[in-house]
């Protein structure tokens, strides 16, 4: 850590804990300063909530579905200052996070299938949520949903999300507030917001929320510089059987200097420093995006409601890589790459439908019946560096940027499309209720159609059978599938909810390779493939749970037992078609706790064992391996208390386990398990009548270098390792009007 950063945390930190010795004397006398004092904490408490956005079902209780449905409270991003979203699911002990392949993306890995952050669901719409990296300042809830969800939210359009989703939810006014907070993250990154929420009207039926956030500066990896830059509002109607809400959103995100992943050969290297830097001063990633969703519900009556959502995003992209392979694992010899790939994308979706509750003779229905659609068109181009530059993972060598156009695929100054998507589907679905509705039994389809075209970089070369030019359509793809859901859930004693599901997964298939490449180079496998070039039907992964749910009051507590089977694509050596002949298989147990026992200790925690193994592999190469990347076991545990001799006061503590990991499908190399600790503490003090929130936390703590991830997109360009981050200091200070 730099001595200017120390003198920055240090004075910040004295600073605060003058403050917070000083107000209570200023308001000792102040007239019911312990009811506020209450309140406040009250307000800044860290939980999850047992339930959630539940995709065609709506919102529901956690106990009333039979799926495995948890979200995390807008207090939990206050007081933890994560810097994306992958900071706020790392509180979740079923999900970790990976990067993509070459970006600075997040790729979230649950039940040992990828999220990629291009799927996080928006107020249950996709692709409206920014690609890459999501500032979490502009959200009142994280919502989790575990296991394949292709009924509840339809196919995800970048093809991934067979393990379970993630869907965020933009903050809204529930009650009066204005709030304006101060930030330190070391080693130099400050931040500021303003966040203020007014209801209004003769019956409060008008609500509005805007809220801000500014943050910039050097984090803890030495030289990497972020910063962010949101604005979000919300304007809503909630009145009679009217309801409406319109939420617009800006995010500028900006990284330079980023730590990206580093690839390996034959040998897993020993770990860096943990704030060691091997990336360039050149990488960069900007990213632009305008995003927003205008919803409406109607009630026709106490038991029919009618709904209607749209949404749309801009985004523009600006990255330059500087990854890194390790060529010599004993000396950390590595060789470097560069490359440039503008991106822009316009997305818009919609979803409406009715909900229909009818009861007699002693059964109950709920109907849901519907429509989505989702409108995708990419526009890119990349410039990959061919010549490569030497560097040393413990030593970083600083290189000089690549030299432009060495290969160049698009129009780099003004991209134009190169896939253009729809997904469309049509739903329906009823509950039926027995028993008061202590027996729900779940059935229903949704009909999905996968539309997508495919446009070229460049002119064709020699190679190619037919000429075409760049931005000529080179491939398509329509096809449709059914995928159902059934589902079961009894709640034989009130707080006990047992469930059952069986329901699927959805994504585009995969296109058969071609004998040559656009580049003109011999396809893989080198041999011609019978039915090369032809896509593939829909890829549908089949999904069985069970589990049980308790709810004691104080804390809710779920167990869930599941087995994915994903179909995976290759070329048959023997008839030399390209098809769905493998499966990853993926079994788990997971165990969830959260809740306040007793009053003043609050717990977040929770405990995972994956067994992800691959079946019918190609030639039988890797028969019963372990899937690349997913850890056989997660733990995690938050923990608050507040002092019962000094209430205003609250001790955090997390701890983080994830389990070893295979980085290659061979099996010969595996990552170590590895435990981090973070410890934190939060003051409410009192200037007049007004609180005043004093944070502060260390990530961590013991500086712990470790590799935290494996992740392997790509087969052919092996595994790639991302190292946890370092040491790391937090200070906030929030004061609410």
């Amino acid at each position: 850590m730099s001595s200017l950063s120390l003198r920055g945390m240090i004075g910040l930190t004295a600073g605060a804990s003058m403050l917070a010795i000083a107000v209570p004397a200023i308001a000792q006398d102040a007239a019911g300063s312990d009811d506020i004092v209450v309140t406040a904490q009250r307000n800044n408490q860290t939980k999850v909530t047992a339930g959630g956005n539940v995709g065609v079902f709506g919102t529901k209780a956690a106990e009333d579905i039979p799926f495995n449905i948890r979200s995390y409270n807008e207090a939990l991003i206050l007081n933890q200052q994560p810097d994306s979203l992958g900071e706020v699911l790392e509180n979740d002990p079923t999900i970790r996070t990976a990067l993509g392949f070459g970006i600075a993306g997040e790729v979230f890995v649950i039940r040992g299938f990828d999220l990629s952050s291009d799927d996080v669901g928006f107020d249950g719409l996709y692709g409206i949520t920014p690609r890459q990296l999501v500032a979490p300042e502009l959200f009142s809830s994280v919502e989790v949903i575990n296991g394949a969800s292709a009924f509840l939210n339809g196919a995800a359009p970048g093809g991934s999300g067979i393990g379970g989703s993630v869907n965020l939810i933009a903050k809204k006014a529930e009650r009066d507030m204005a709030r304006a907070t101060l930030g330190y993250t070391s080693d130099a990154h400050l931040s500021g917001a303003v966040d203020v929420a007014r209801r209004f009207g003769a019956g409060d039926e008008w609500g509005f929320r805007i809220n801000a956030s500014a943050r910039r500066g050097d984090i803890a990896v030495n030289d990497e510089f972020h910063s962010s830059y949101v604005l979000g509002a919300m304007l809503d109607y909630d009145s009679g059987p009217l309801r409406a809400a319109l939420n617009l959103n800006y995010q500028r995100l900006n990284q330079t200097y980023w730590r990206g992943q580093v690839g390996i050969g034959a040998a897993i290297p020993r770990v860096p420093d943990a704030d060691t830097n091997y990336s360039q001063p050149w990488s960069q990633i900007l990213t632009k995006d305008f995003f927003g969703t205008f919803s409406v519900e109607y009630d026709l009556s106490d038991a029919a409601m009618l709904y209607a959502k749209v949404g749309a995003r801009d985004g523009r992209e600006d990255q330059t890589t500087a990854g890194i392979t390790v060529t010599d694992p004993v000396t950390g010899a590595a060789t470097g790459s560069g490359s440039y790939v503008p991106r822009e994308d316009n997305n818009e979706a919609a979803t409406a439908g009715i909900r229909i509750r009818l009861a007699g003779g002693g059964v109950s229905h709920e109907i849901n019946a519907g429509a989505a659609v989702n409108w995708q068109v990419n526009r890119n181009a990349y410039d990959f560096d061919l010549v490569g530059y030497a560097t040393n993972l413990y030593d970083p060598v600083v290189a000089p940027r690549p030299a432009p156009n060495q290969f160049v695929g698009g129009d780099l100054d003004n991209v134009f499309p190169i896939t253009r998507s729809r997904l469309s589907s049509v739903f329906v679905s009823n509950t039926l209720g027995l028993w008061d509705d202590r027996i729900l039994i779940t059935g229903g389809l949704r009909l999905q159609e996968i539309k997508t075209k495919g446009y070229a970089y460049n002119d064709s070369t020699v190679f190619d059978p037919v000429p075409f030019k760049a931005g000529d359509q080179t491939s398509g793809y329509k096809e449709s599938a059914v995928t159902p859901v059934l589902g079961l859930v009894v709640k034989p004693v009130p707080g006990v909810s047992l469930y059952a599901n069986r329901i699927e997964g959805l994504v585009a298939g995969s296109t058969a390779p071609p004998t040559y490449d656009d580049d003109g180079l011999p396809a893989t496998p080198p041999l011609p493939v019978v039915n090369g070039g032809a896509a593939l039907p829909p890829v549908r992964s089949k999904q069985y749970e069970v589990g049980g749910k308790l709810n004691f009051g104080r804390f809710n507590a779920g167990l869930a037992l599941f087995q994915i089977d994903k179909p995976n694509s290759f070329v048959d050596p023997a008839t030399l078609i390209y098809g769905n002949y493998g499966t990853q298989r993926n079994r788990g147990i997971e165990i969830t706790l959260d809740g306040e026992p007793v009053d003043g200790l609050r717990i977040i925690s929770g405990l995972t064992f994956n067994d992800a193994r691959l079946r019918r592999t190609e030639g039988g190469l890797n028969e019963g391996n372990d899937a690349v990347g997913v850890p056989d076991v997660l733990a995690n545990a938050n923990v608050e208390w507040d002092l019962p001799f000094l209430p205003a006061l609250t001790l955090v503590g997390r701890v983080v386990y994830t389990g070893k990991q295979a980085a290659d499908a061979a099996n010969t190399l595996e990552l170590n398990d590895w435990t981090r600790f973070d410890l934190g503490a939060r003051y409410v003090a009192l200037v007049g009548d007004t609180p005043l929130t004093l944070r502060f936390n260390v990530d961590n703590v013991a500086n712990k270098r470790y590799w935290a991830s494996a992740y392997n997109a790509f087969s052919a360009f092996g595994s790639r390792l991302l190292q946890g981050g370092p040491r790391t200091f937090k200070a906030s200070a929030s004061i609410e009007f």
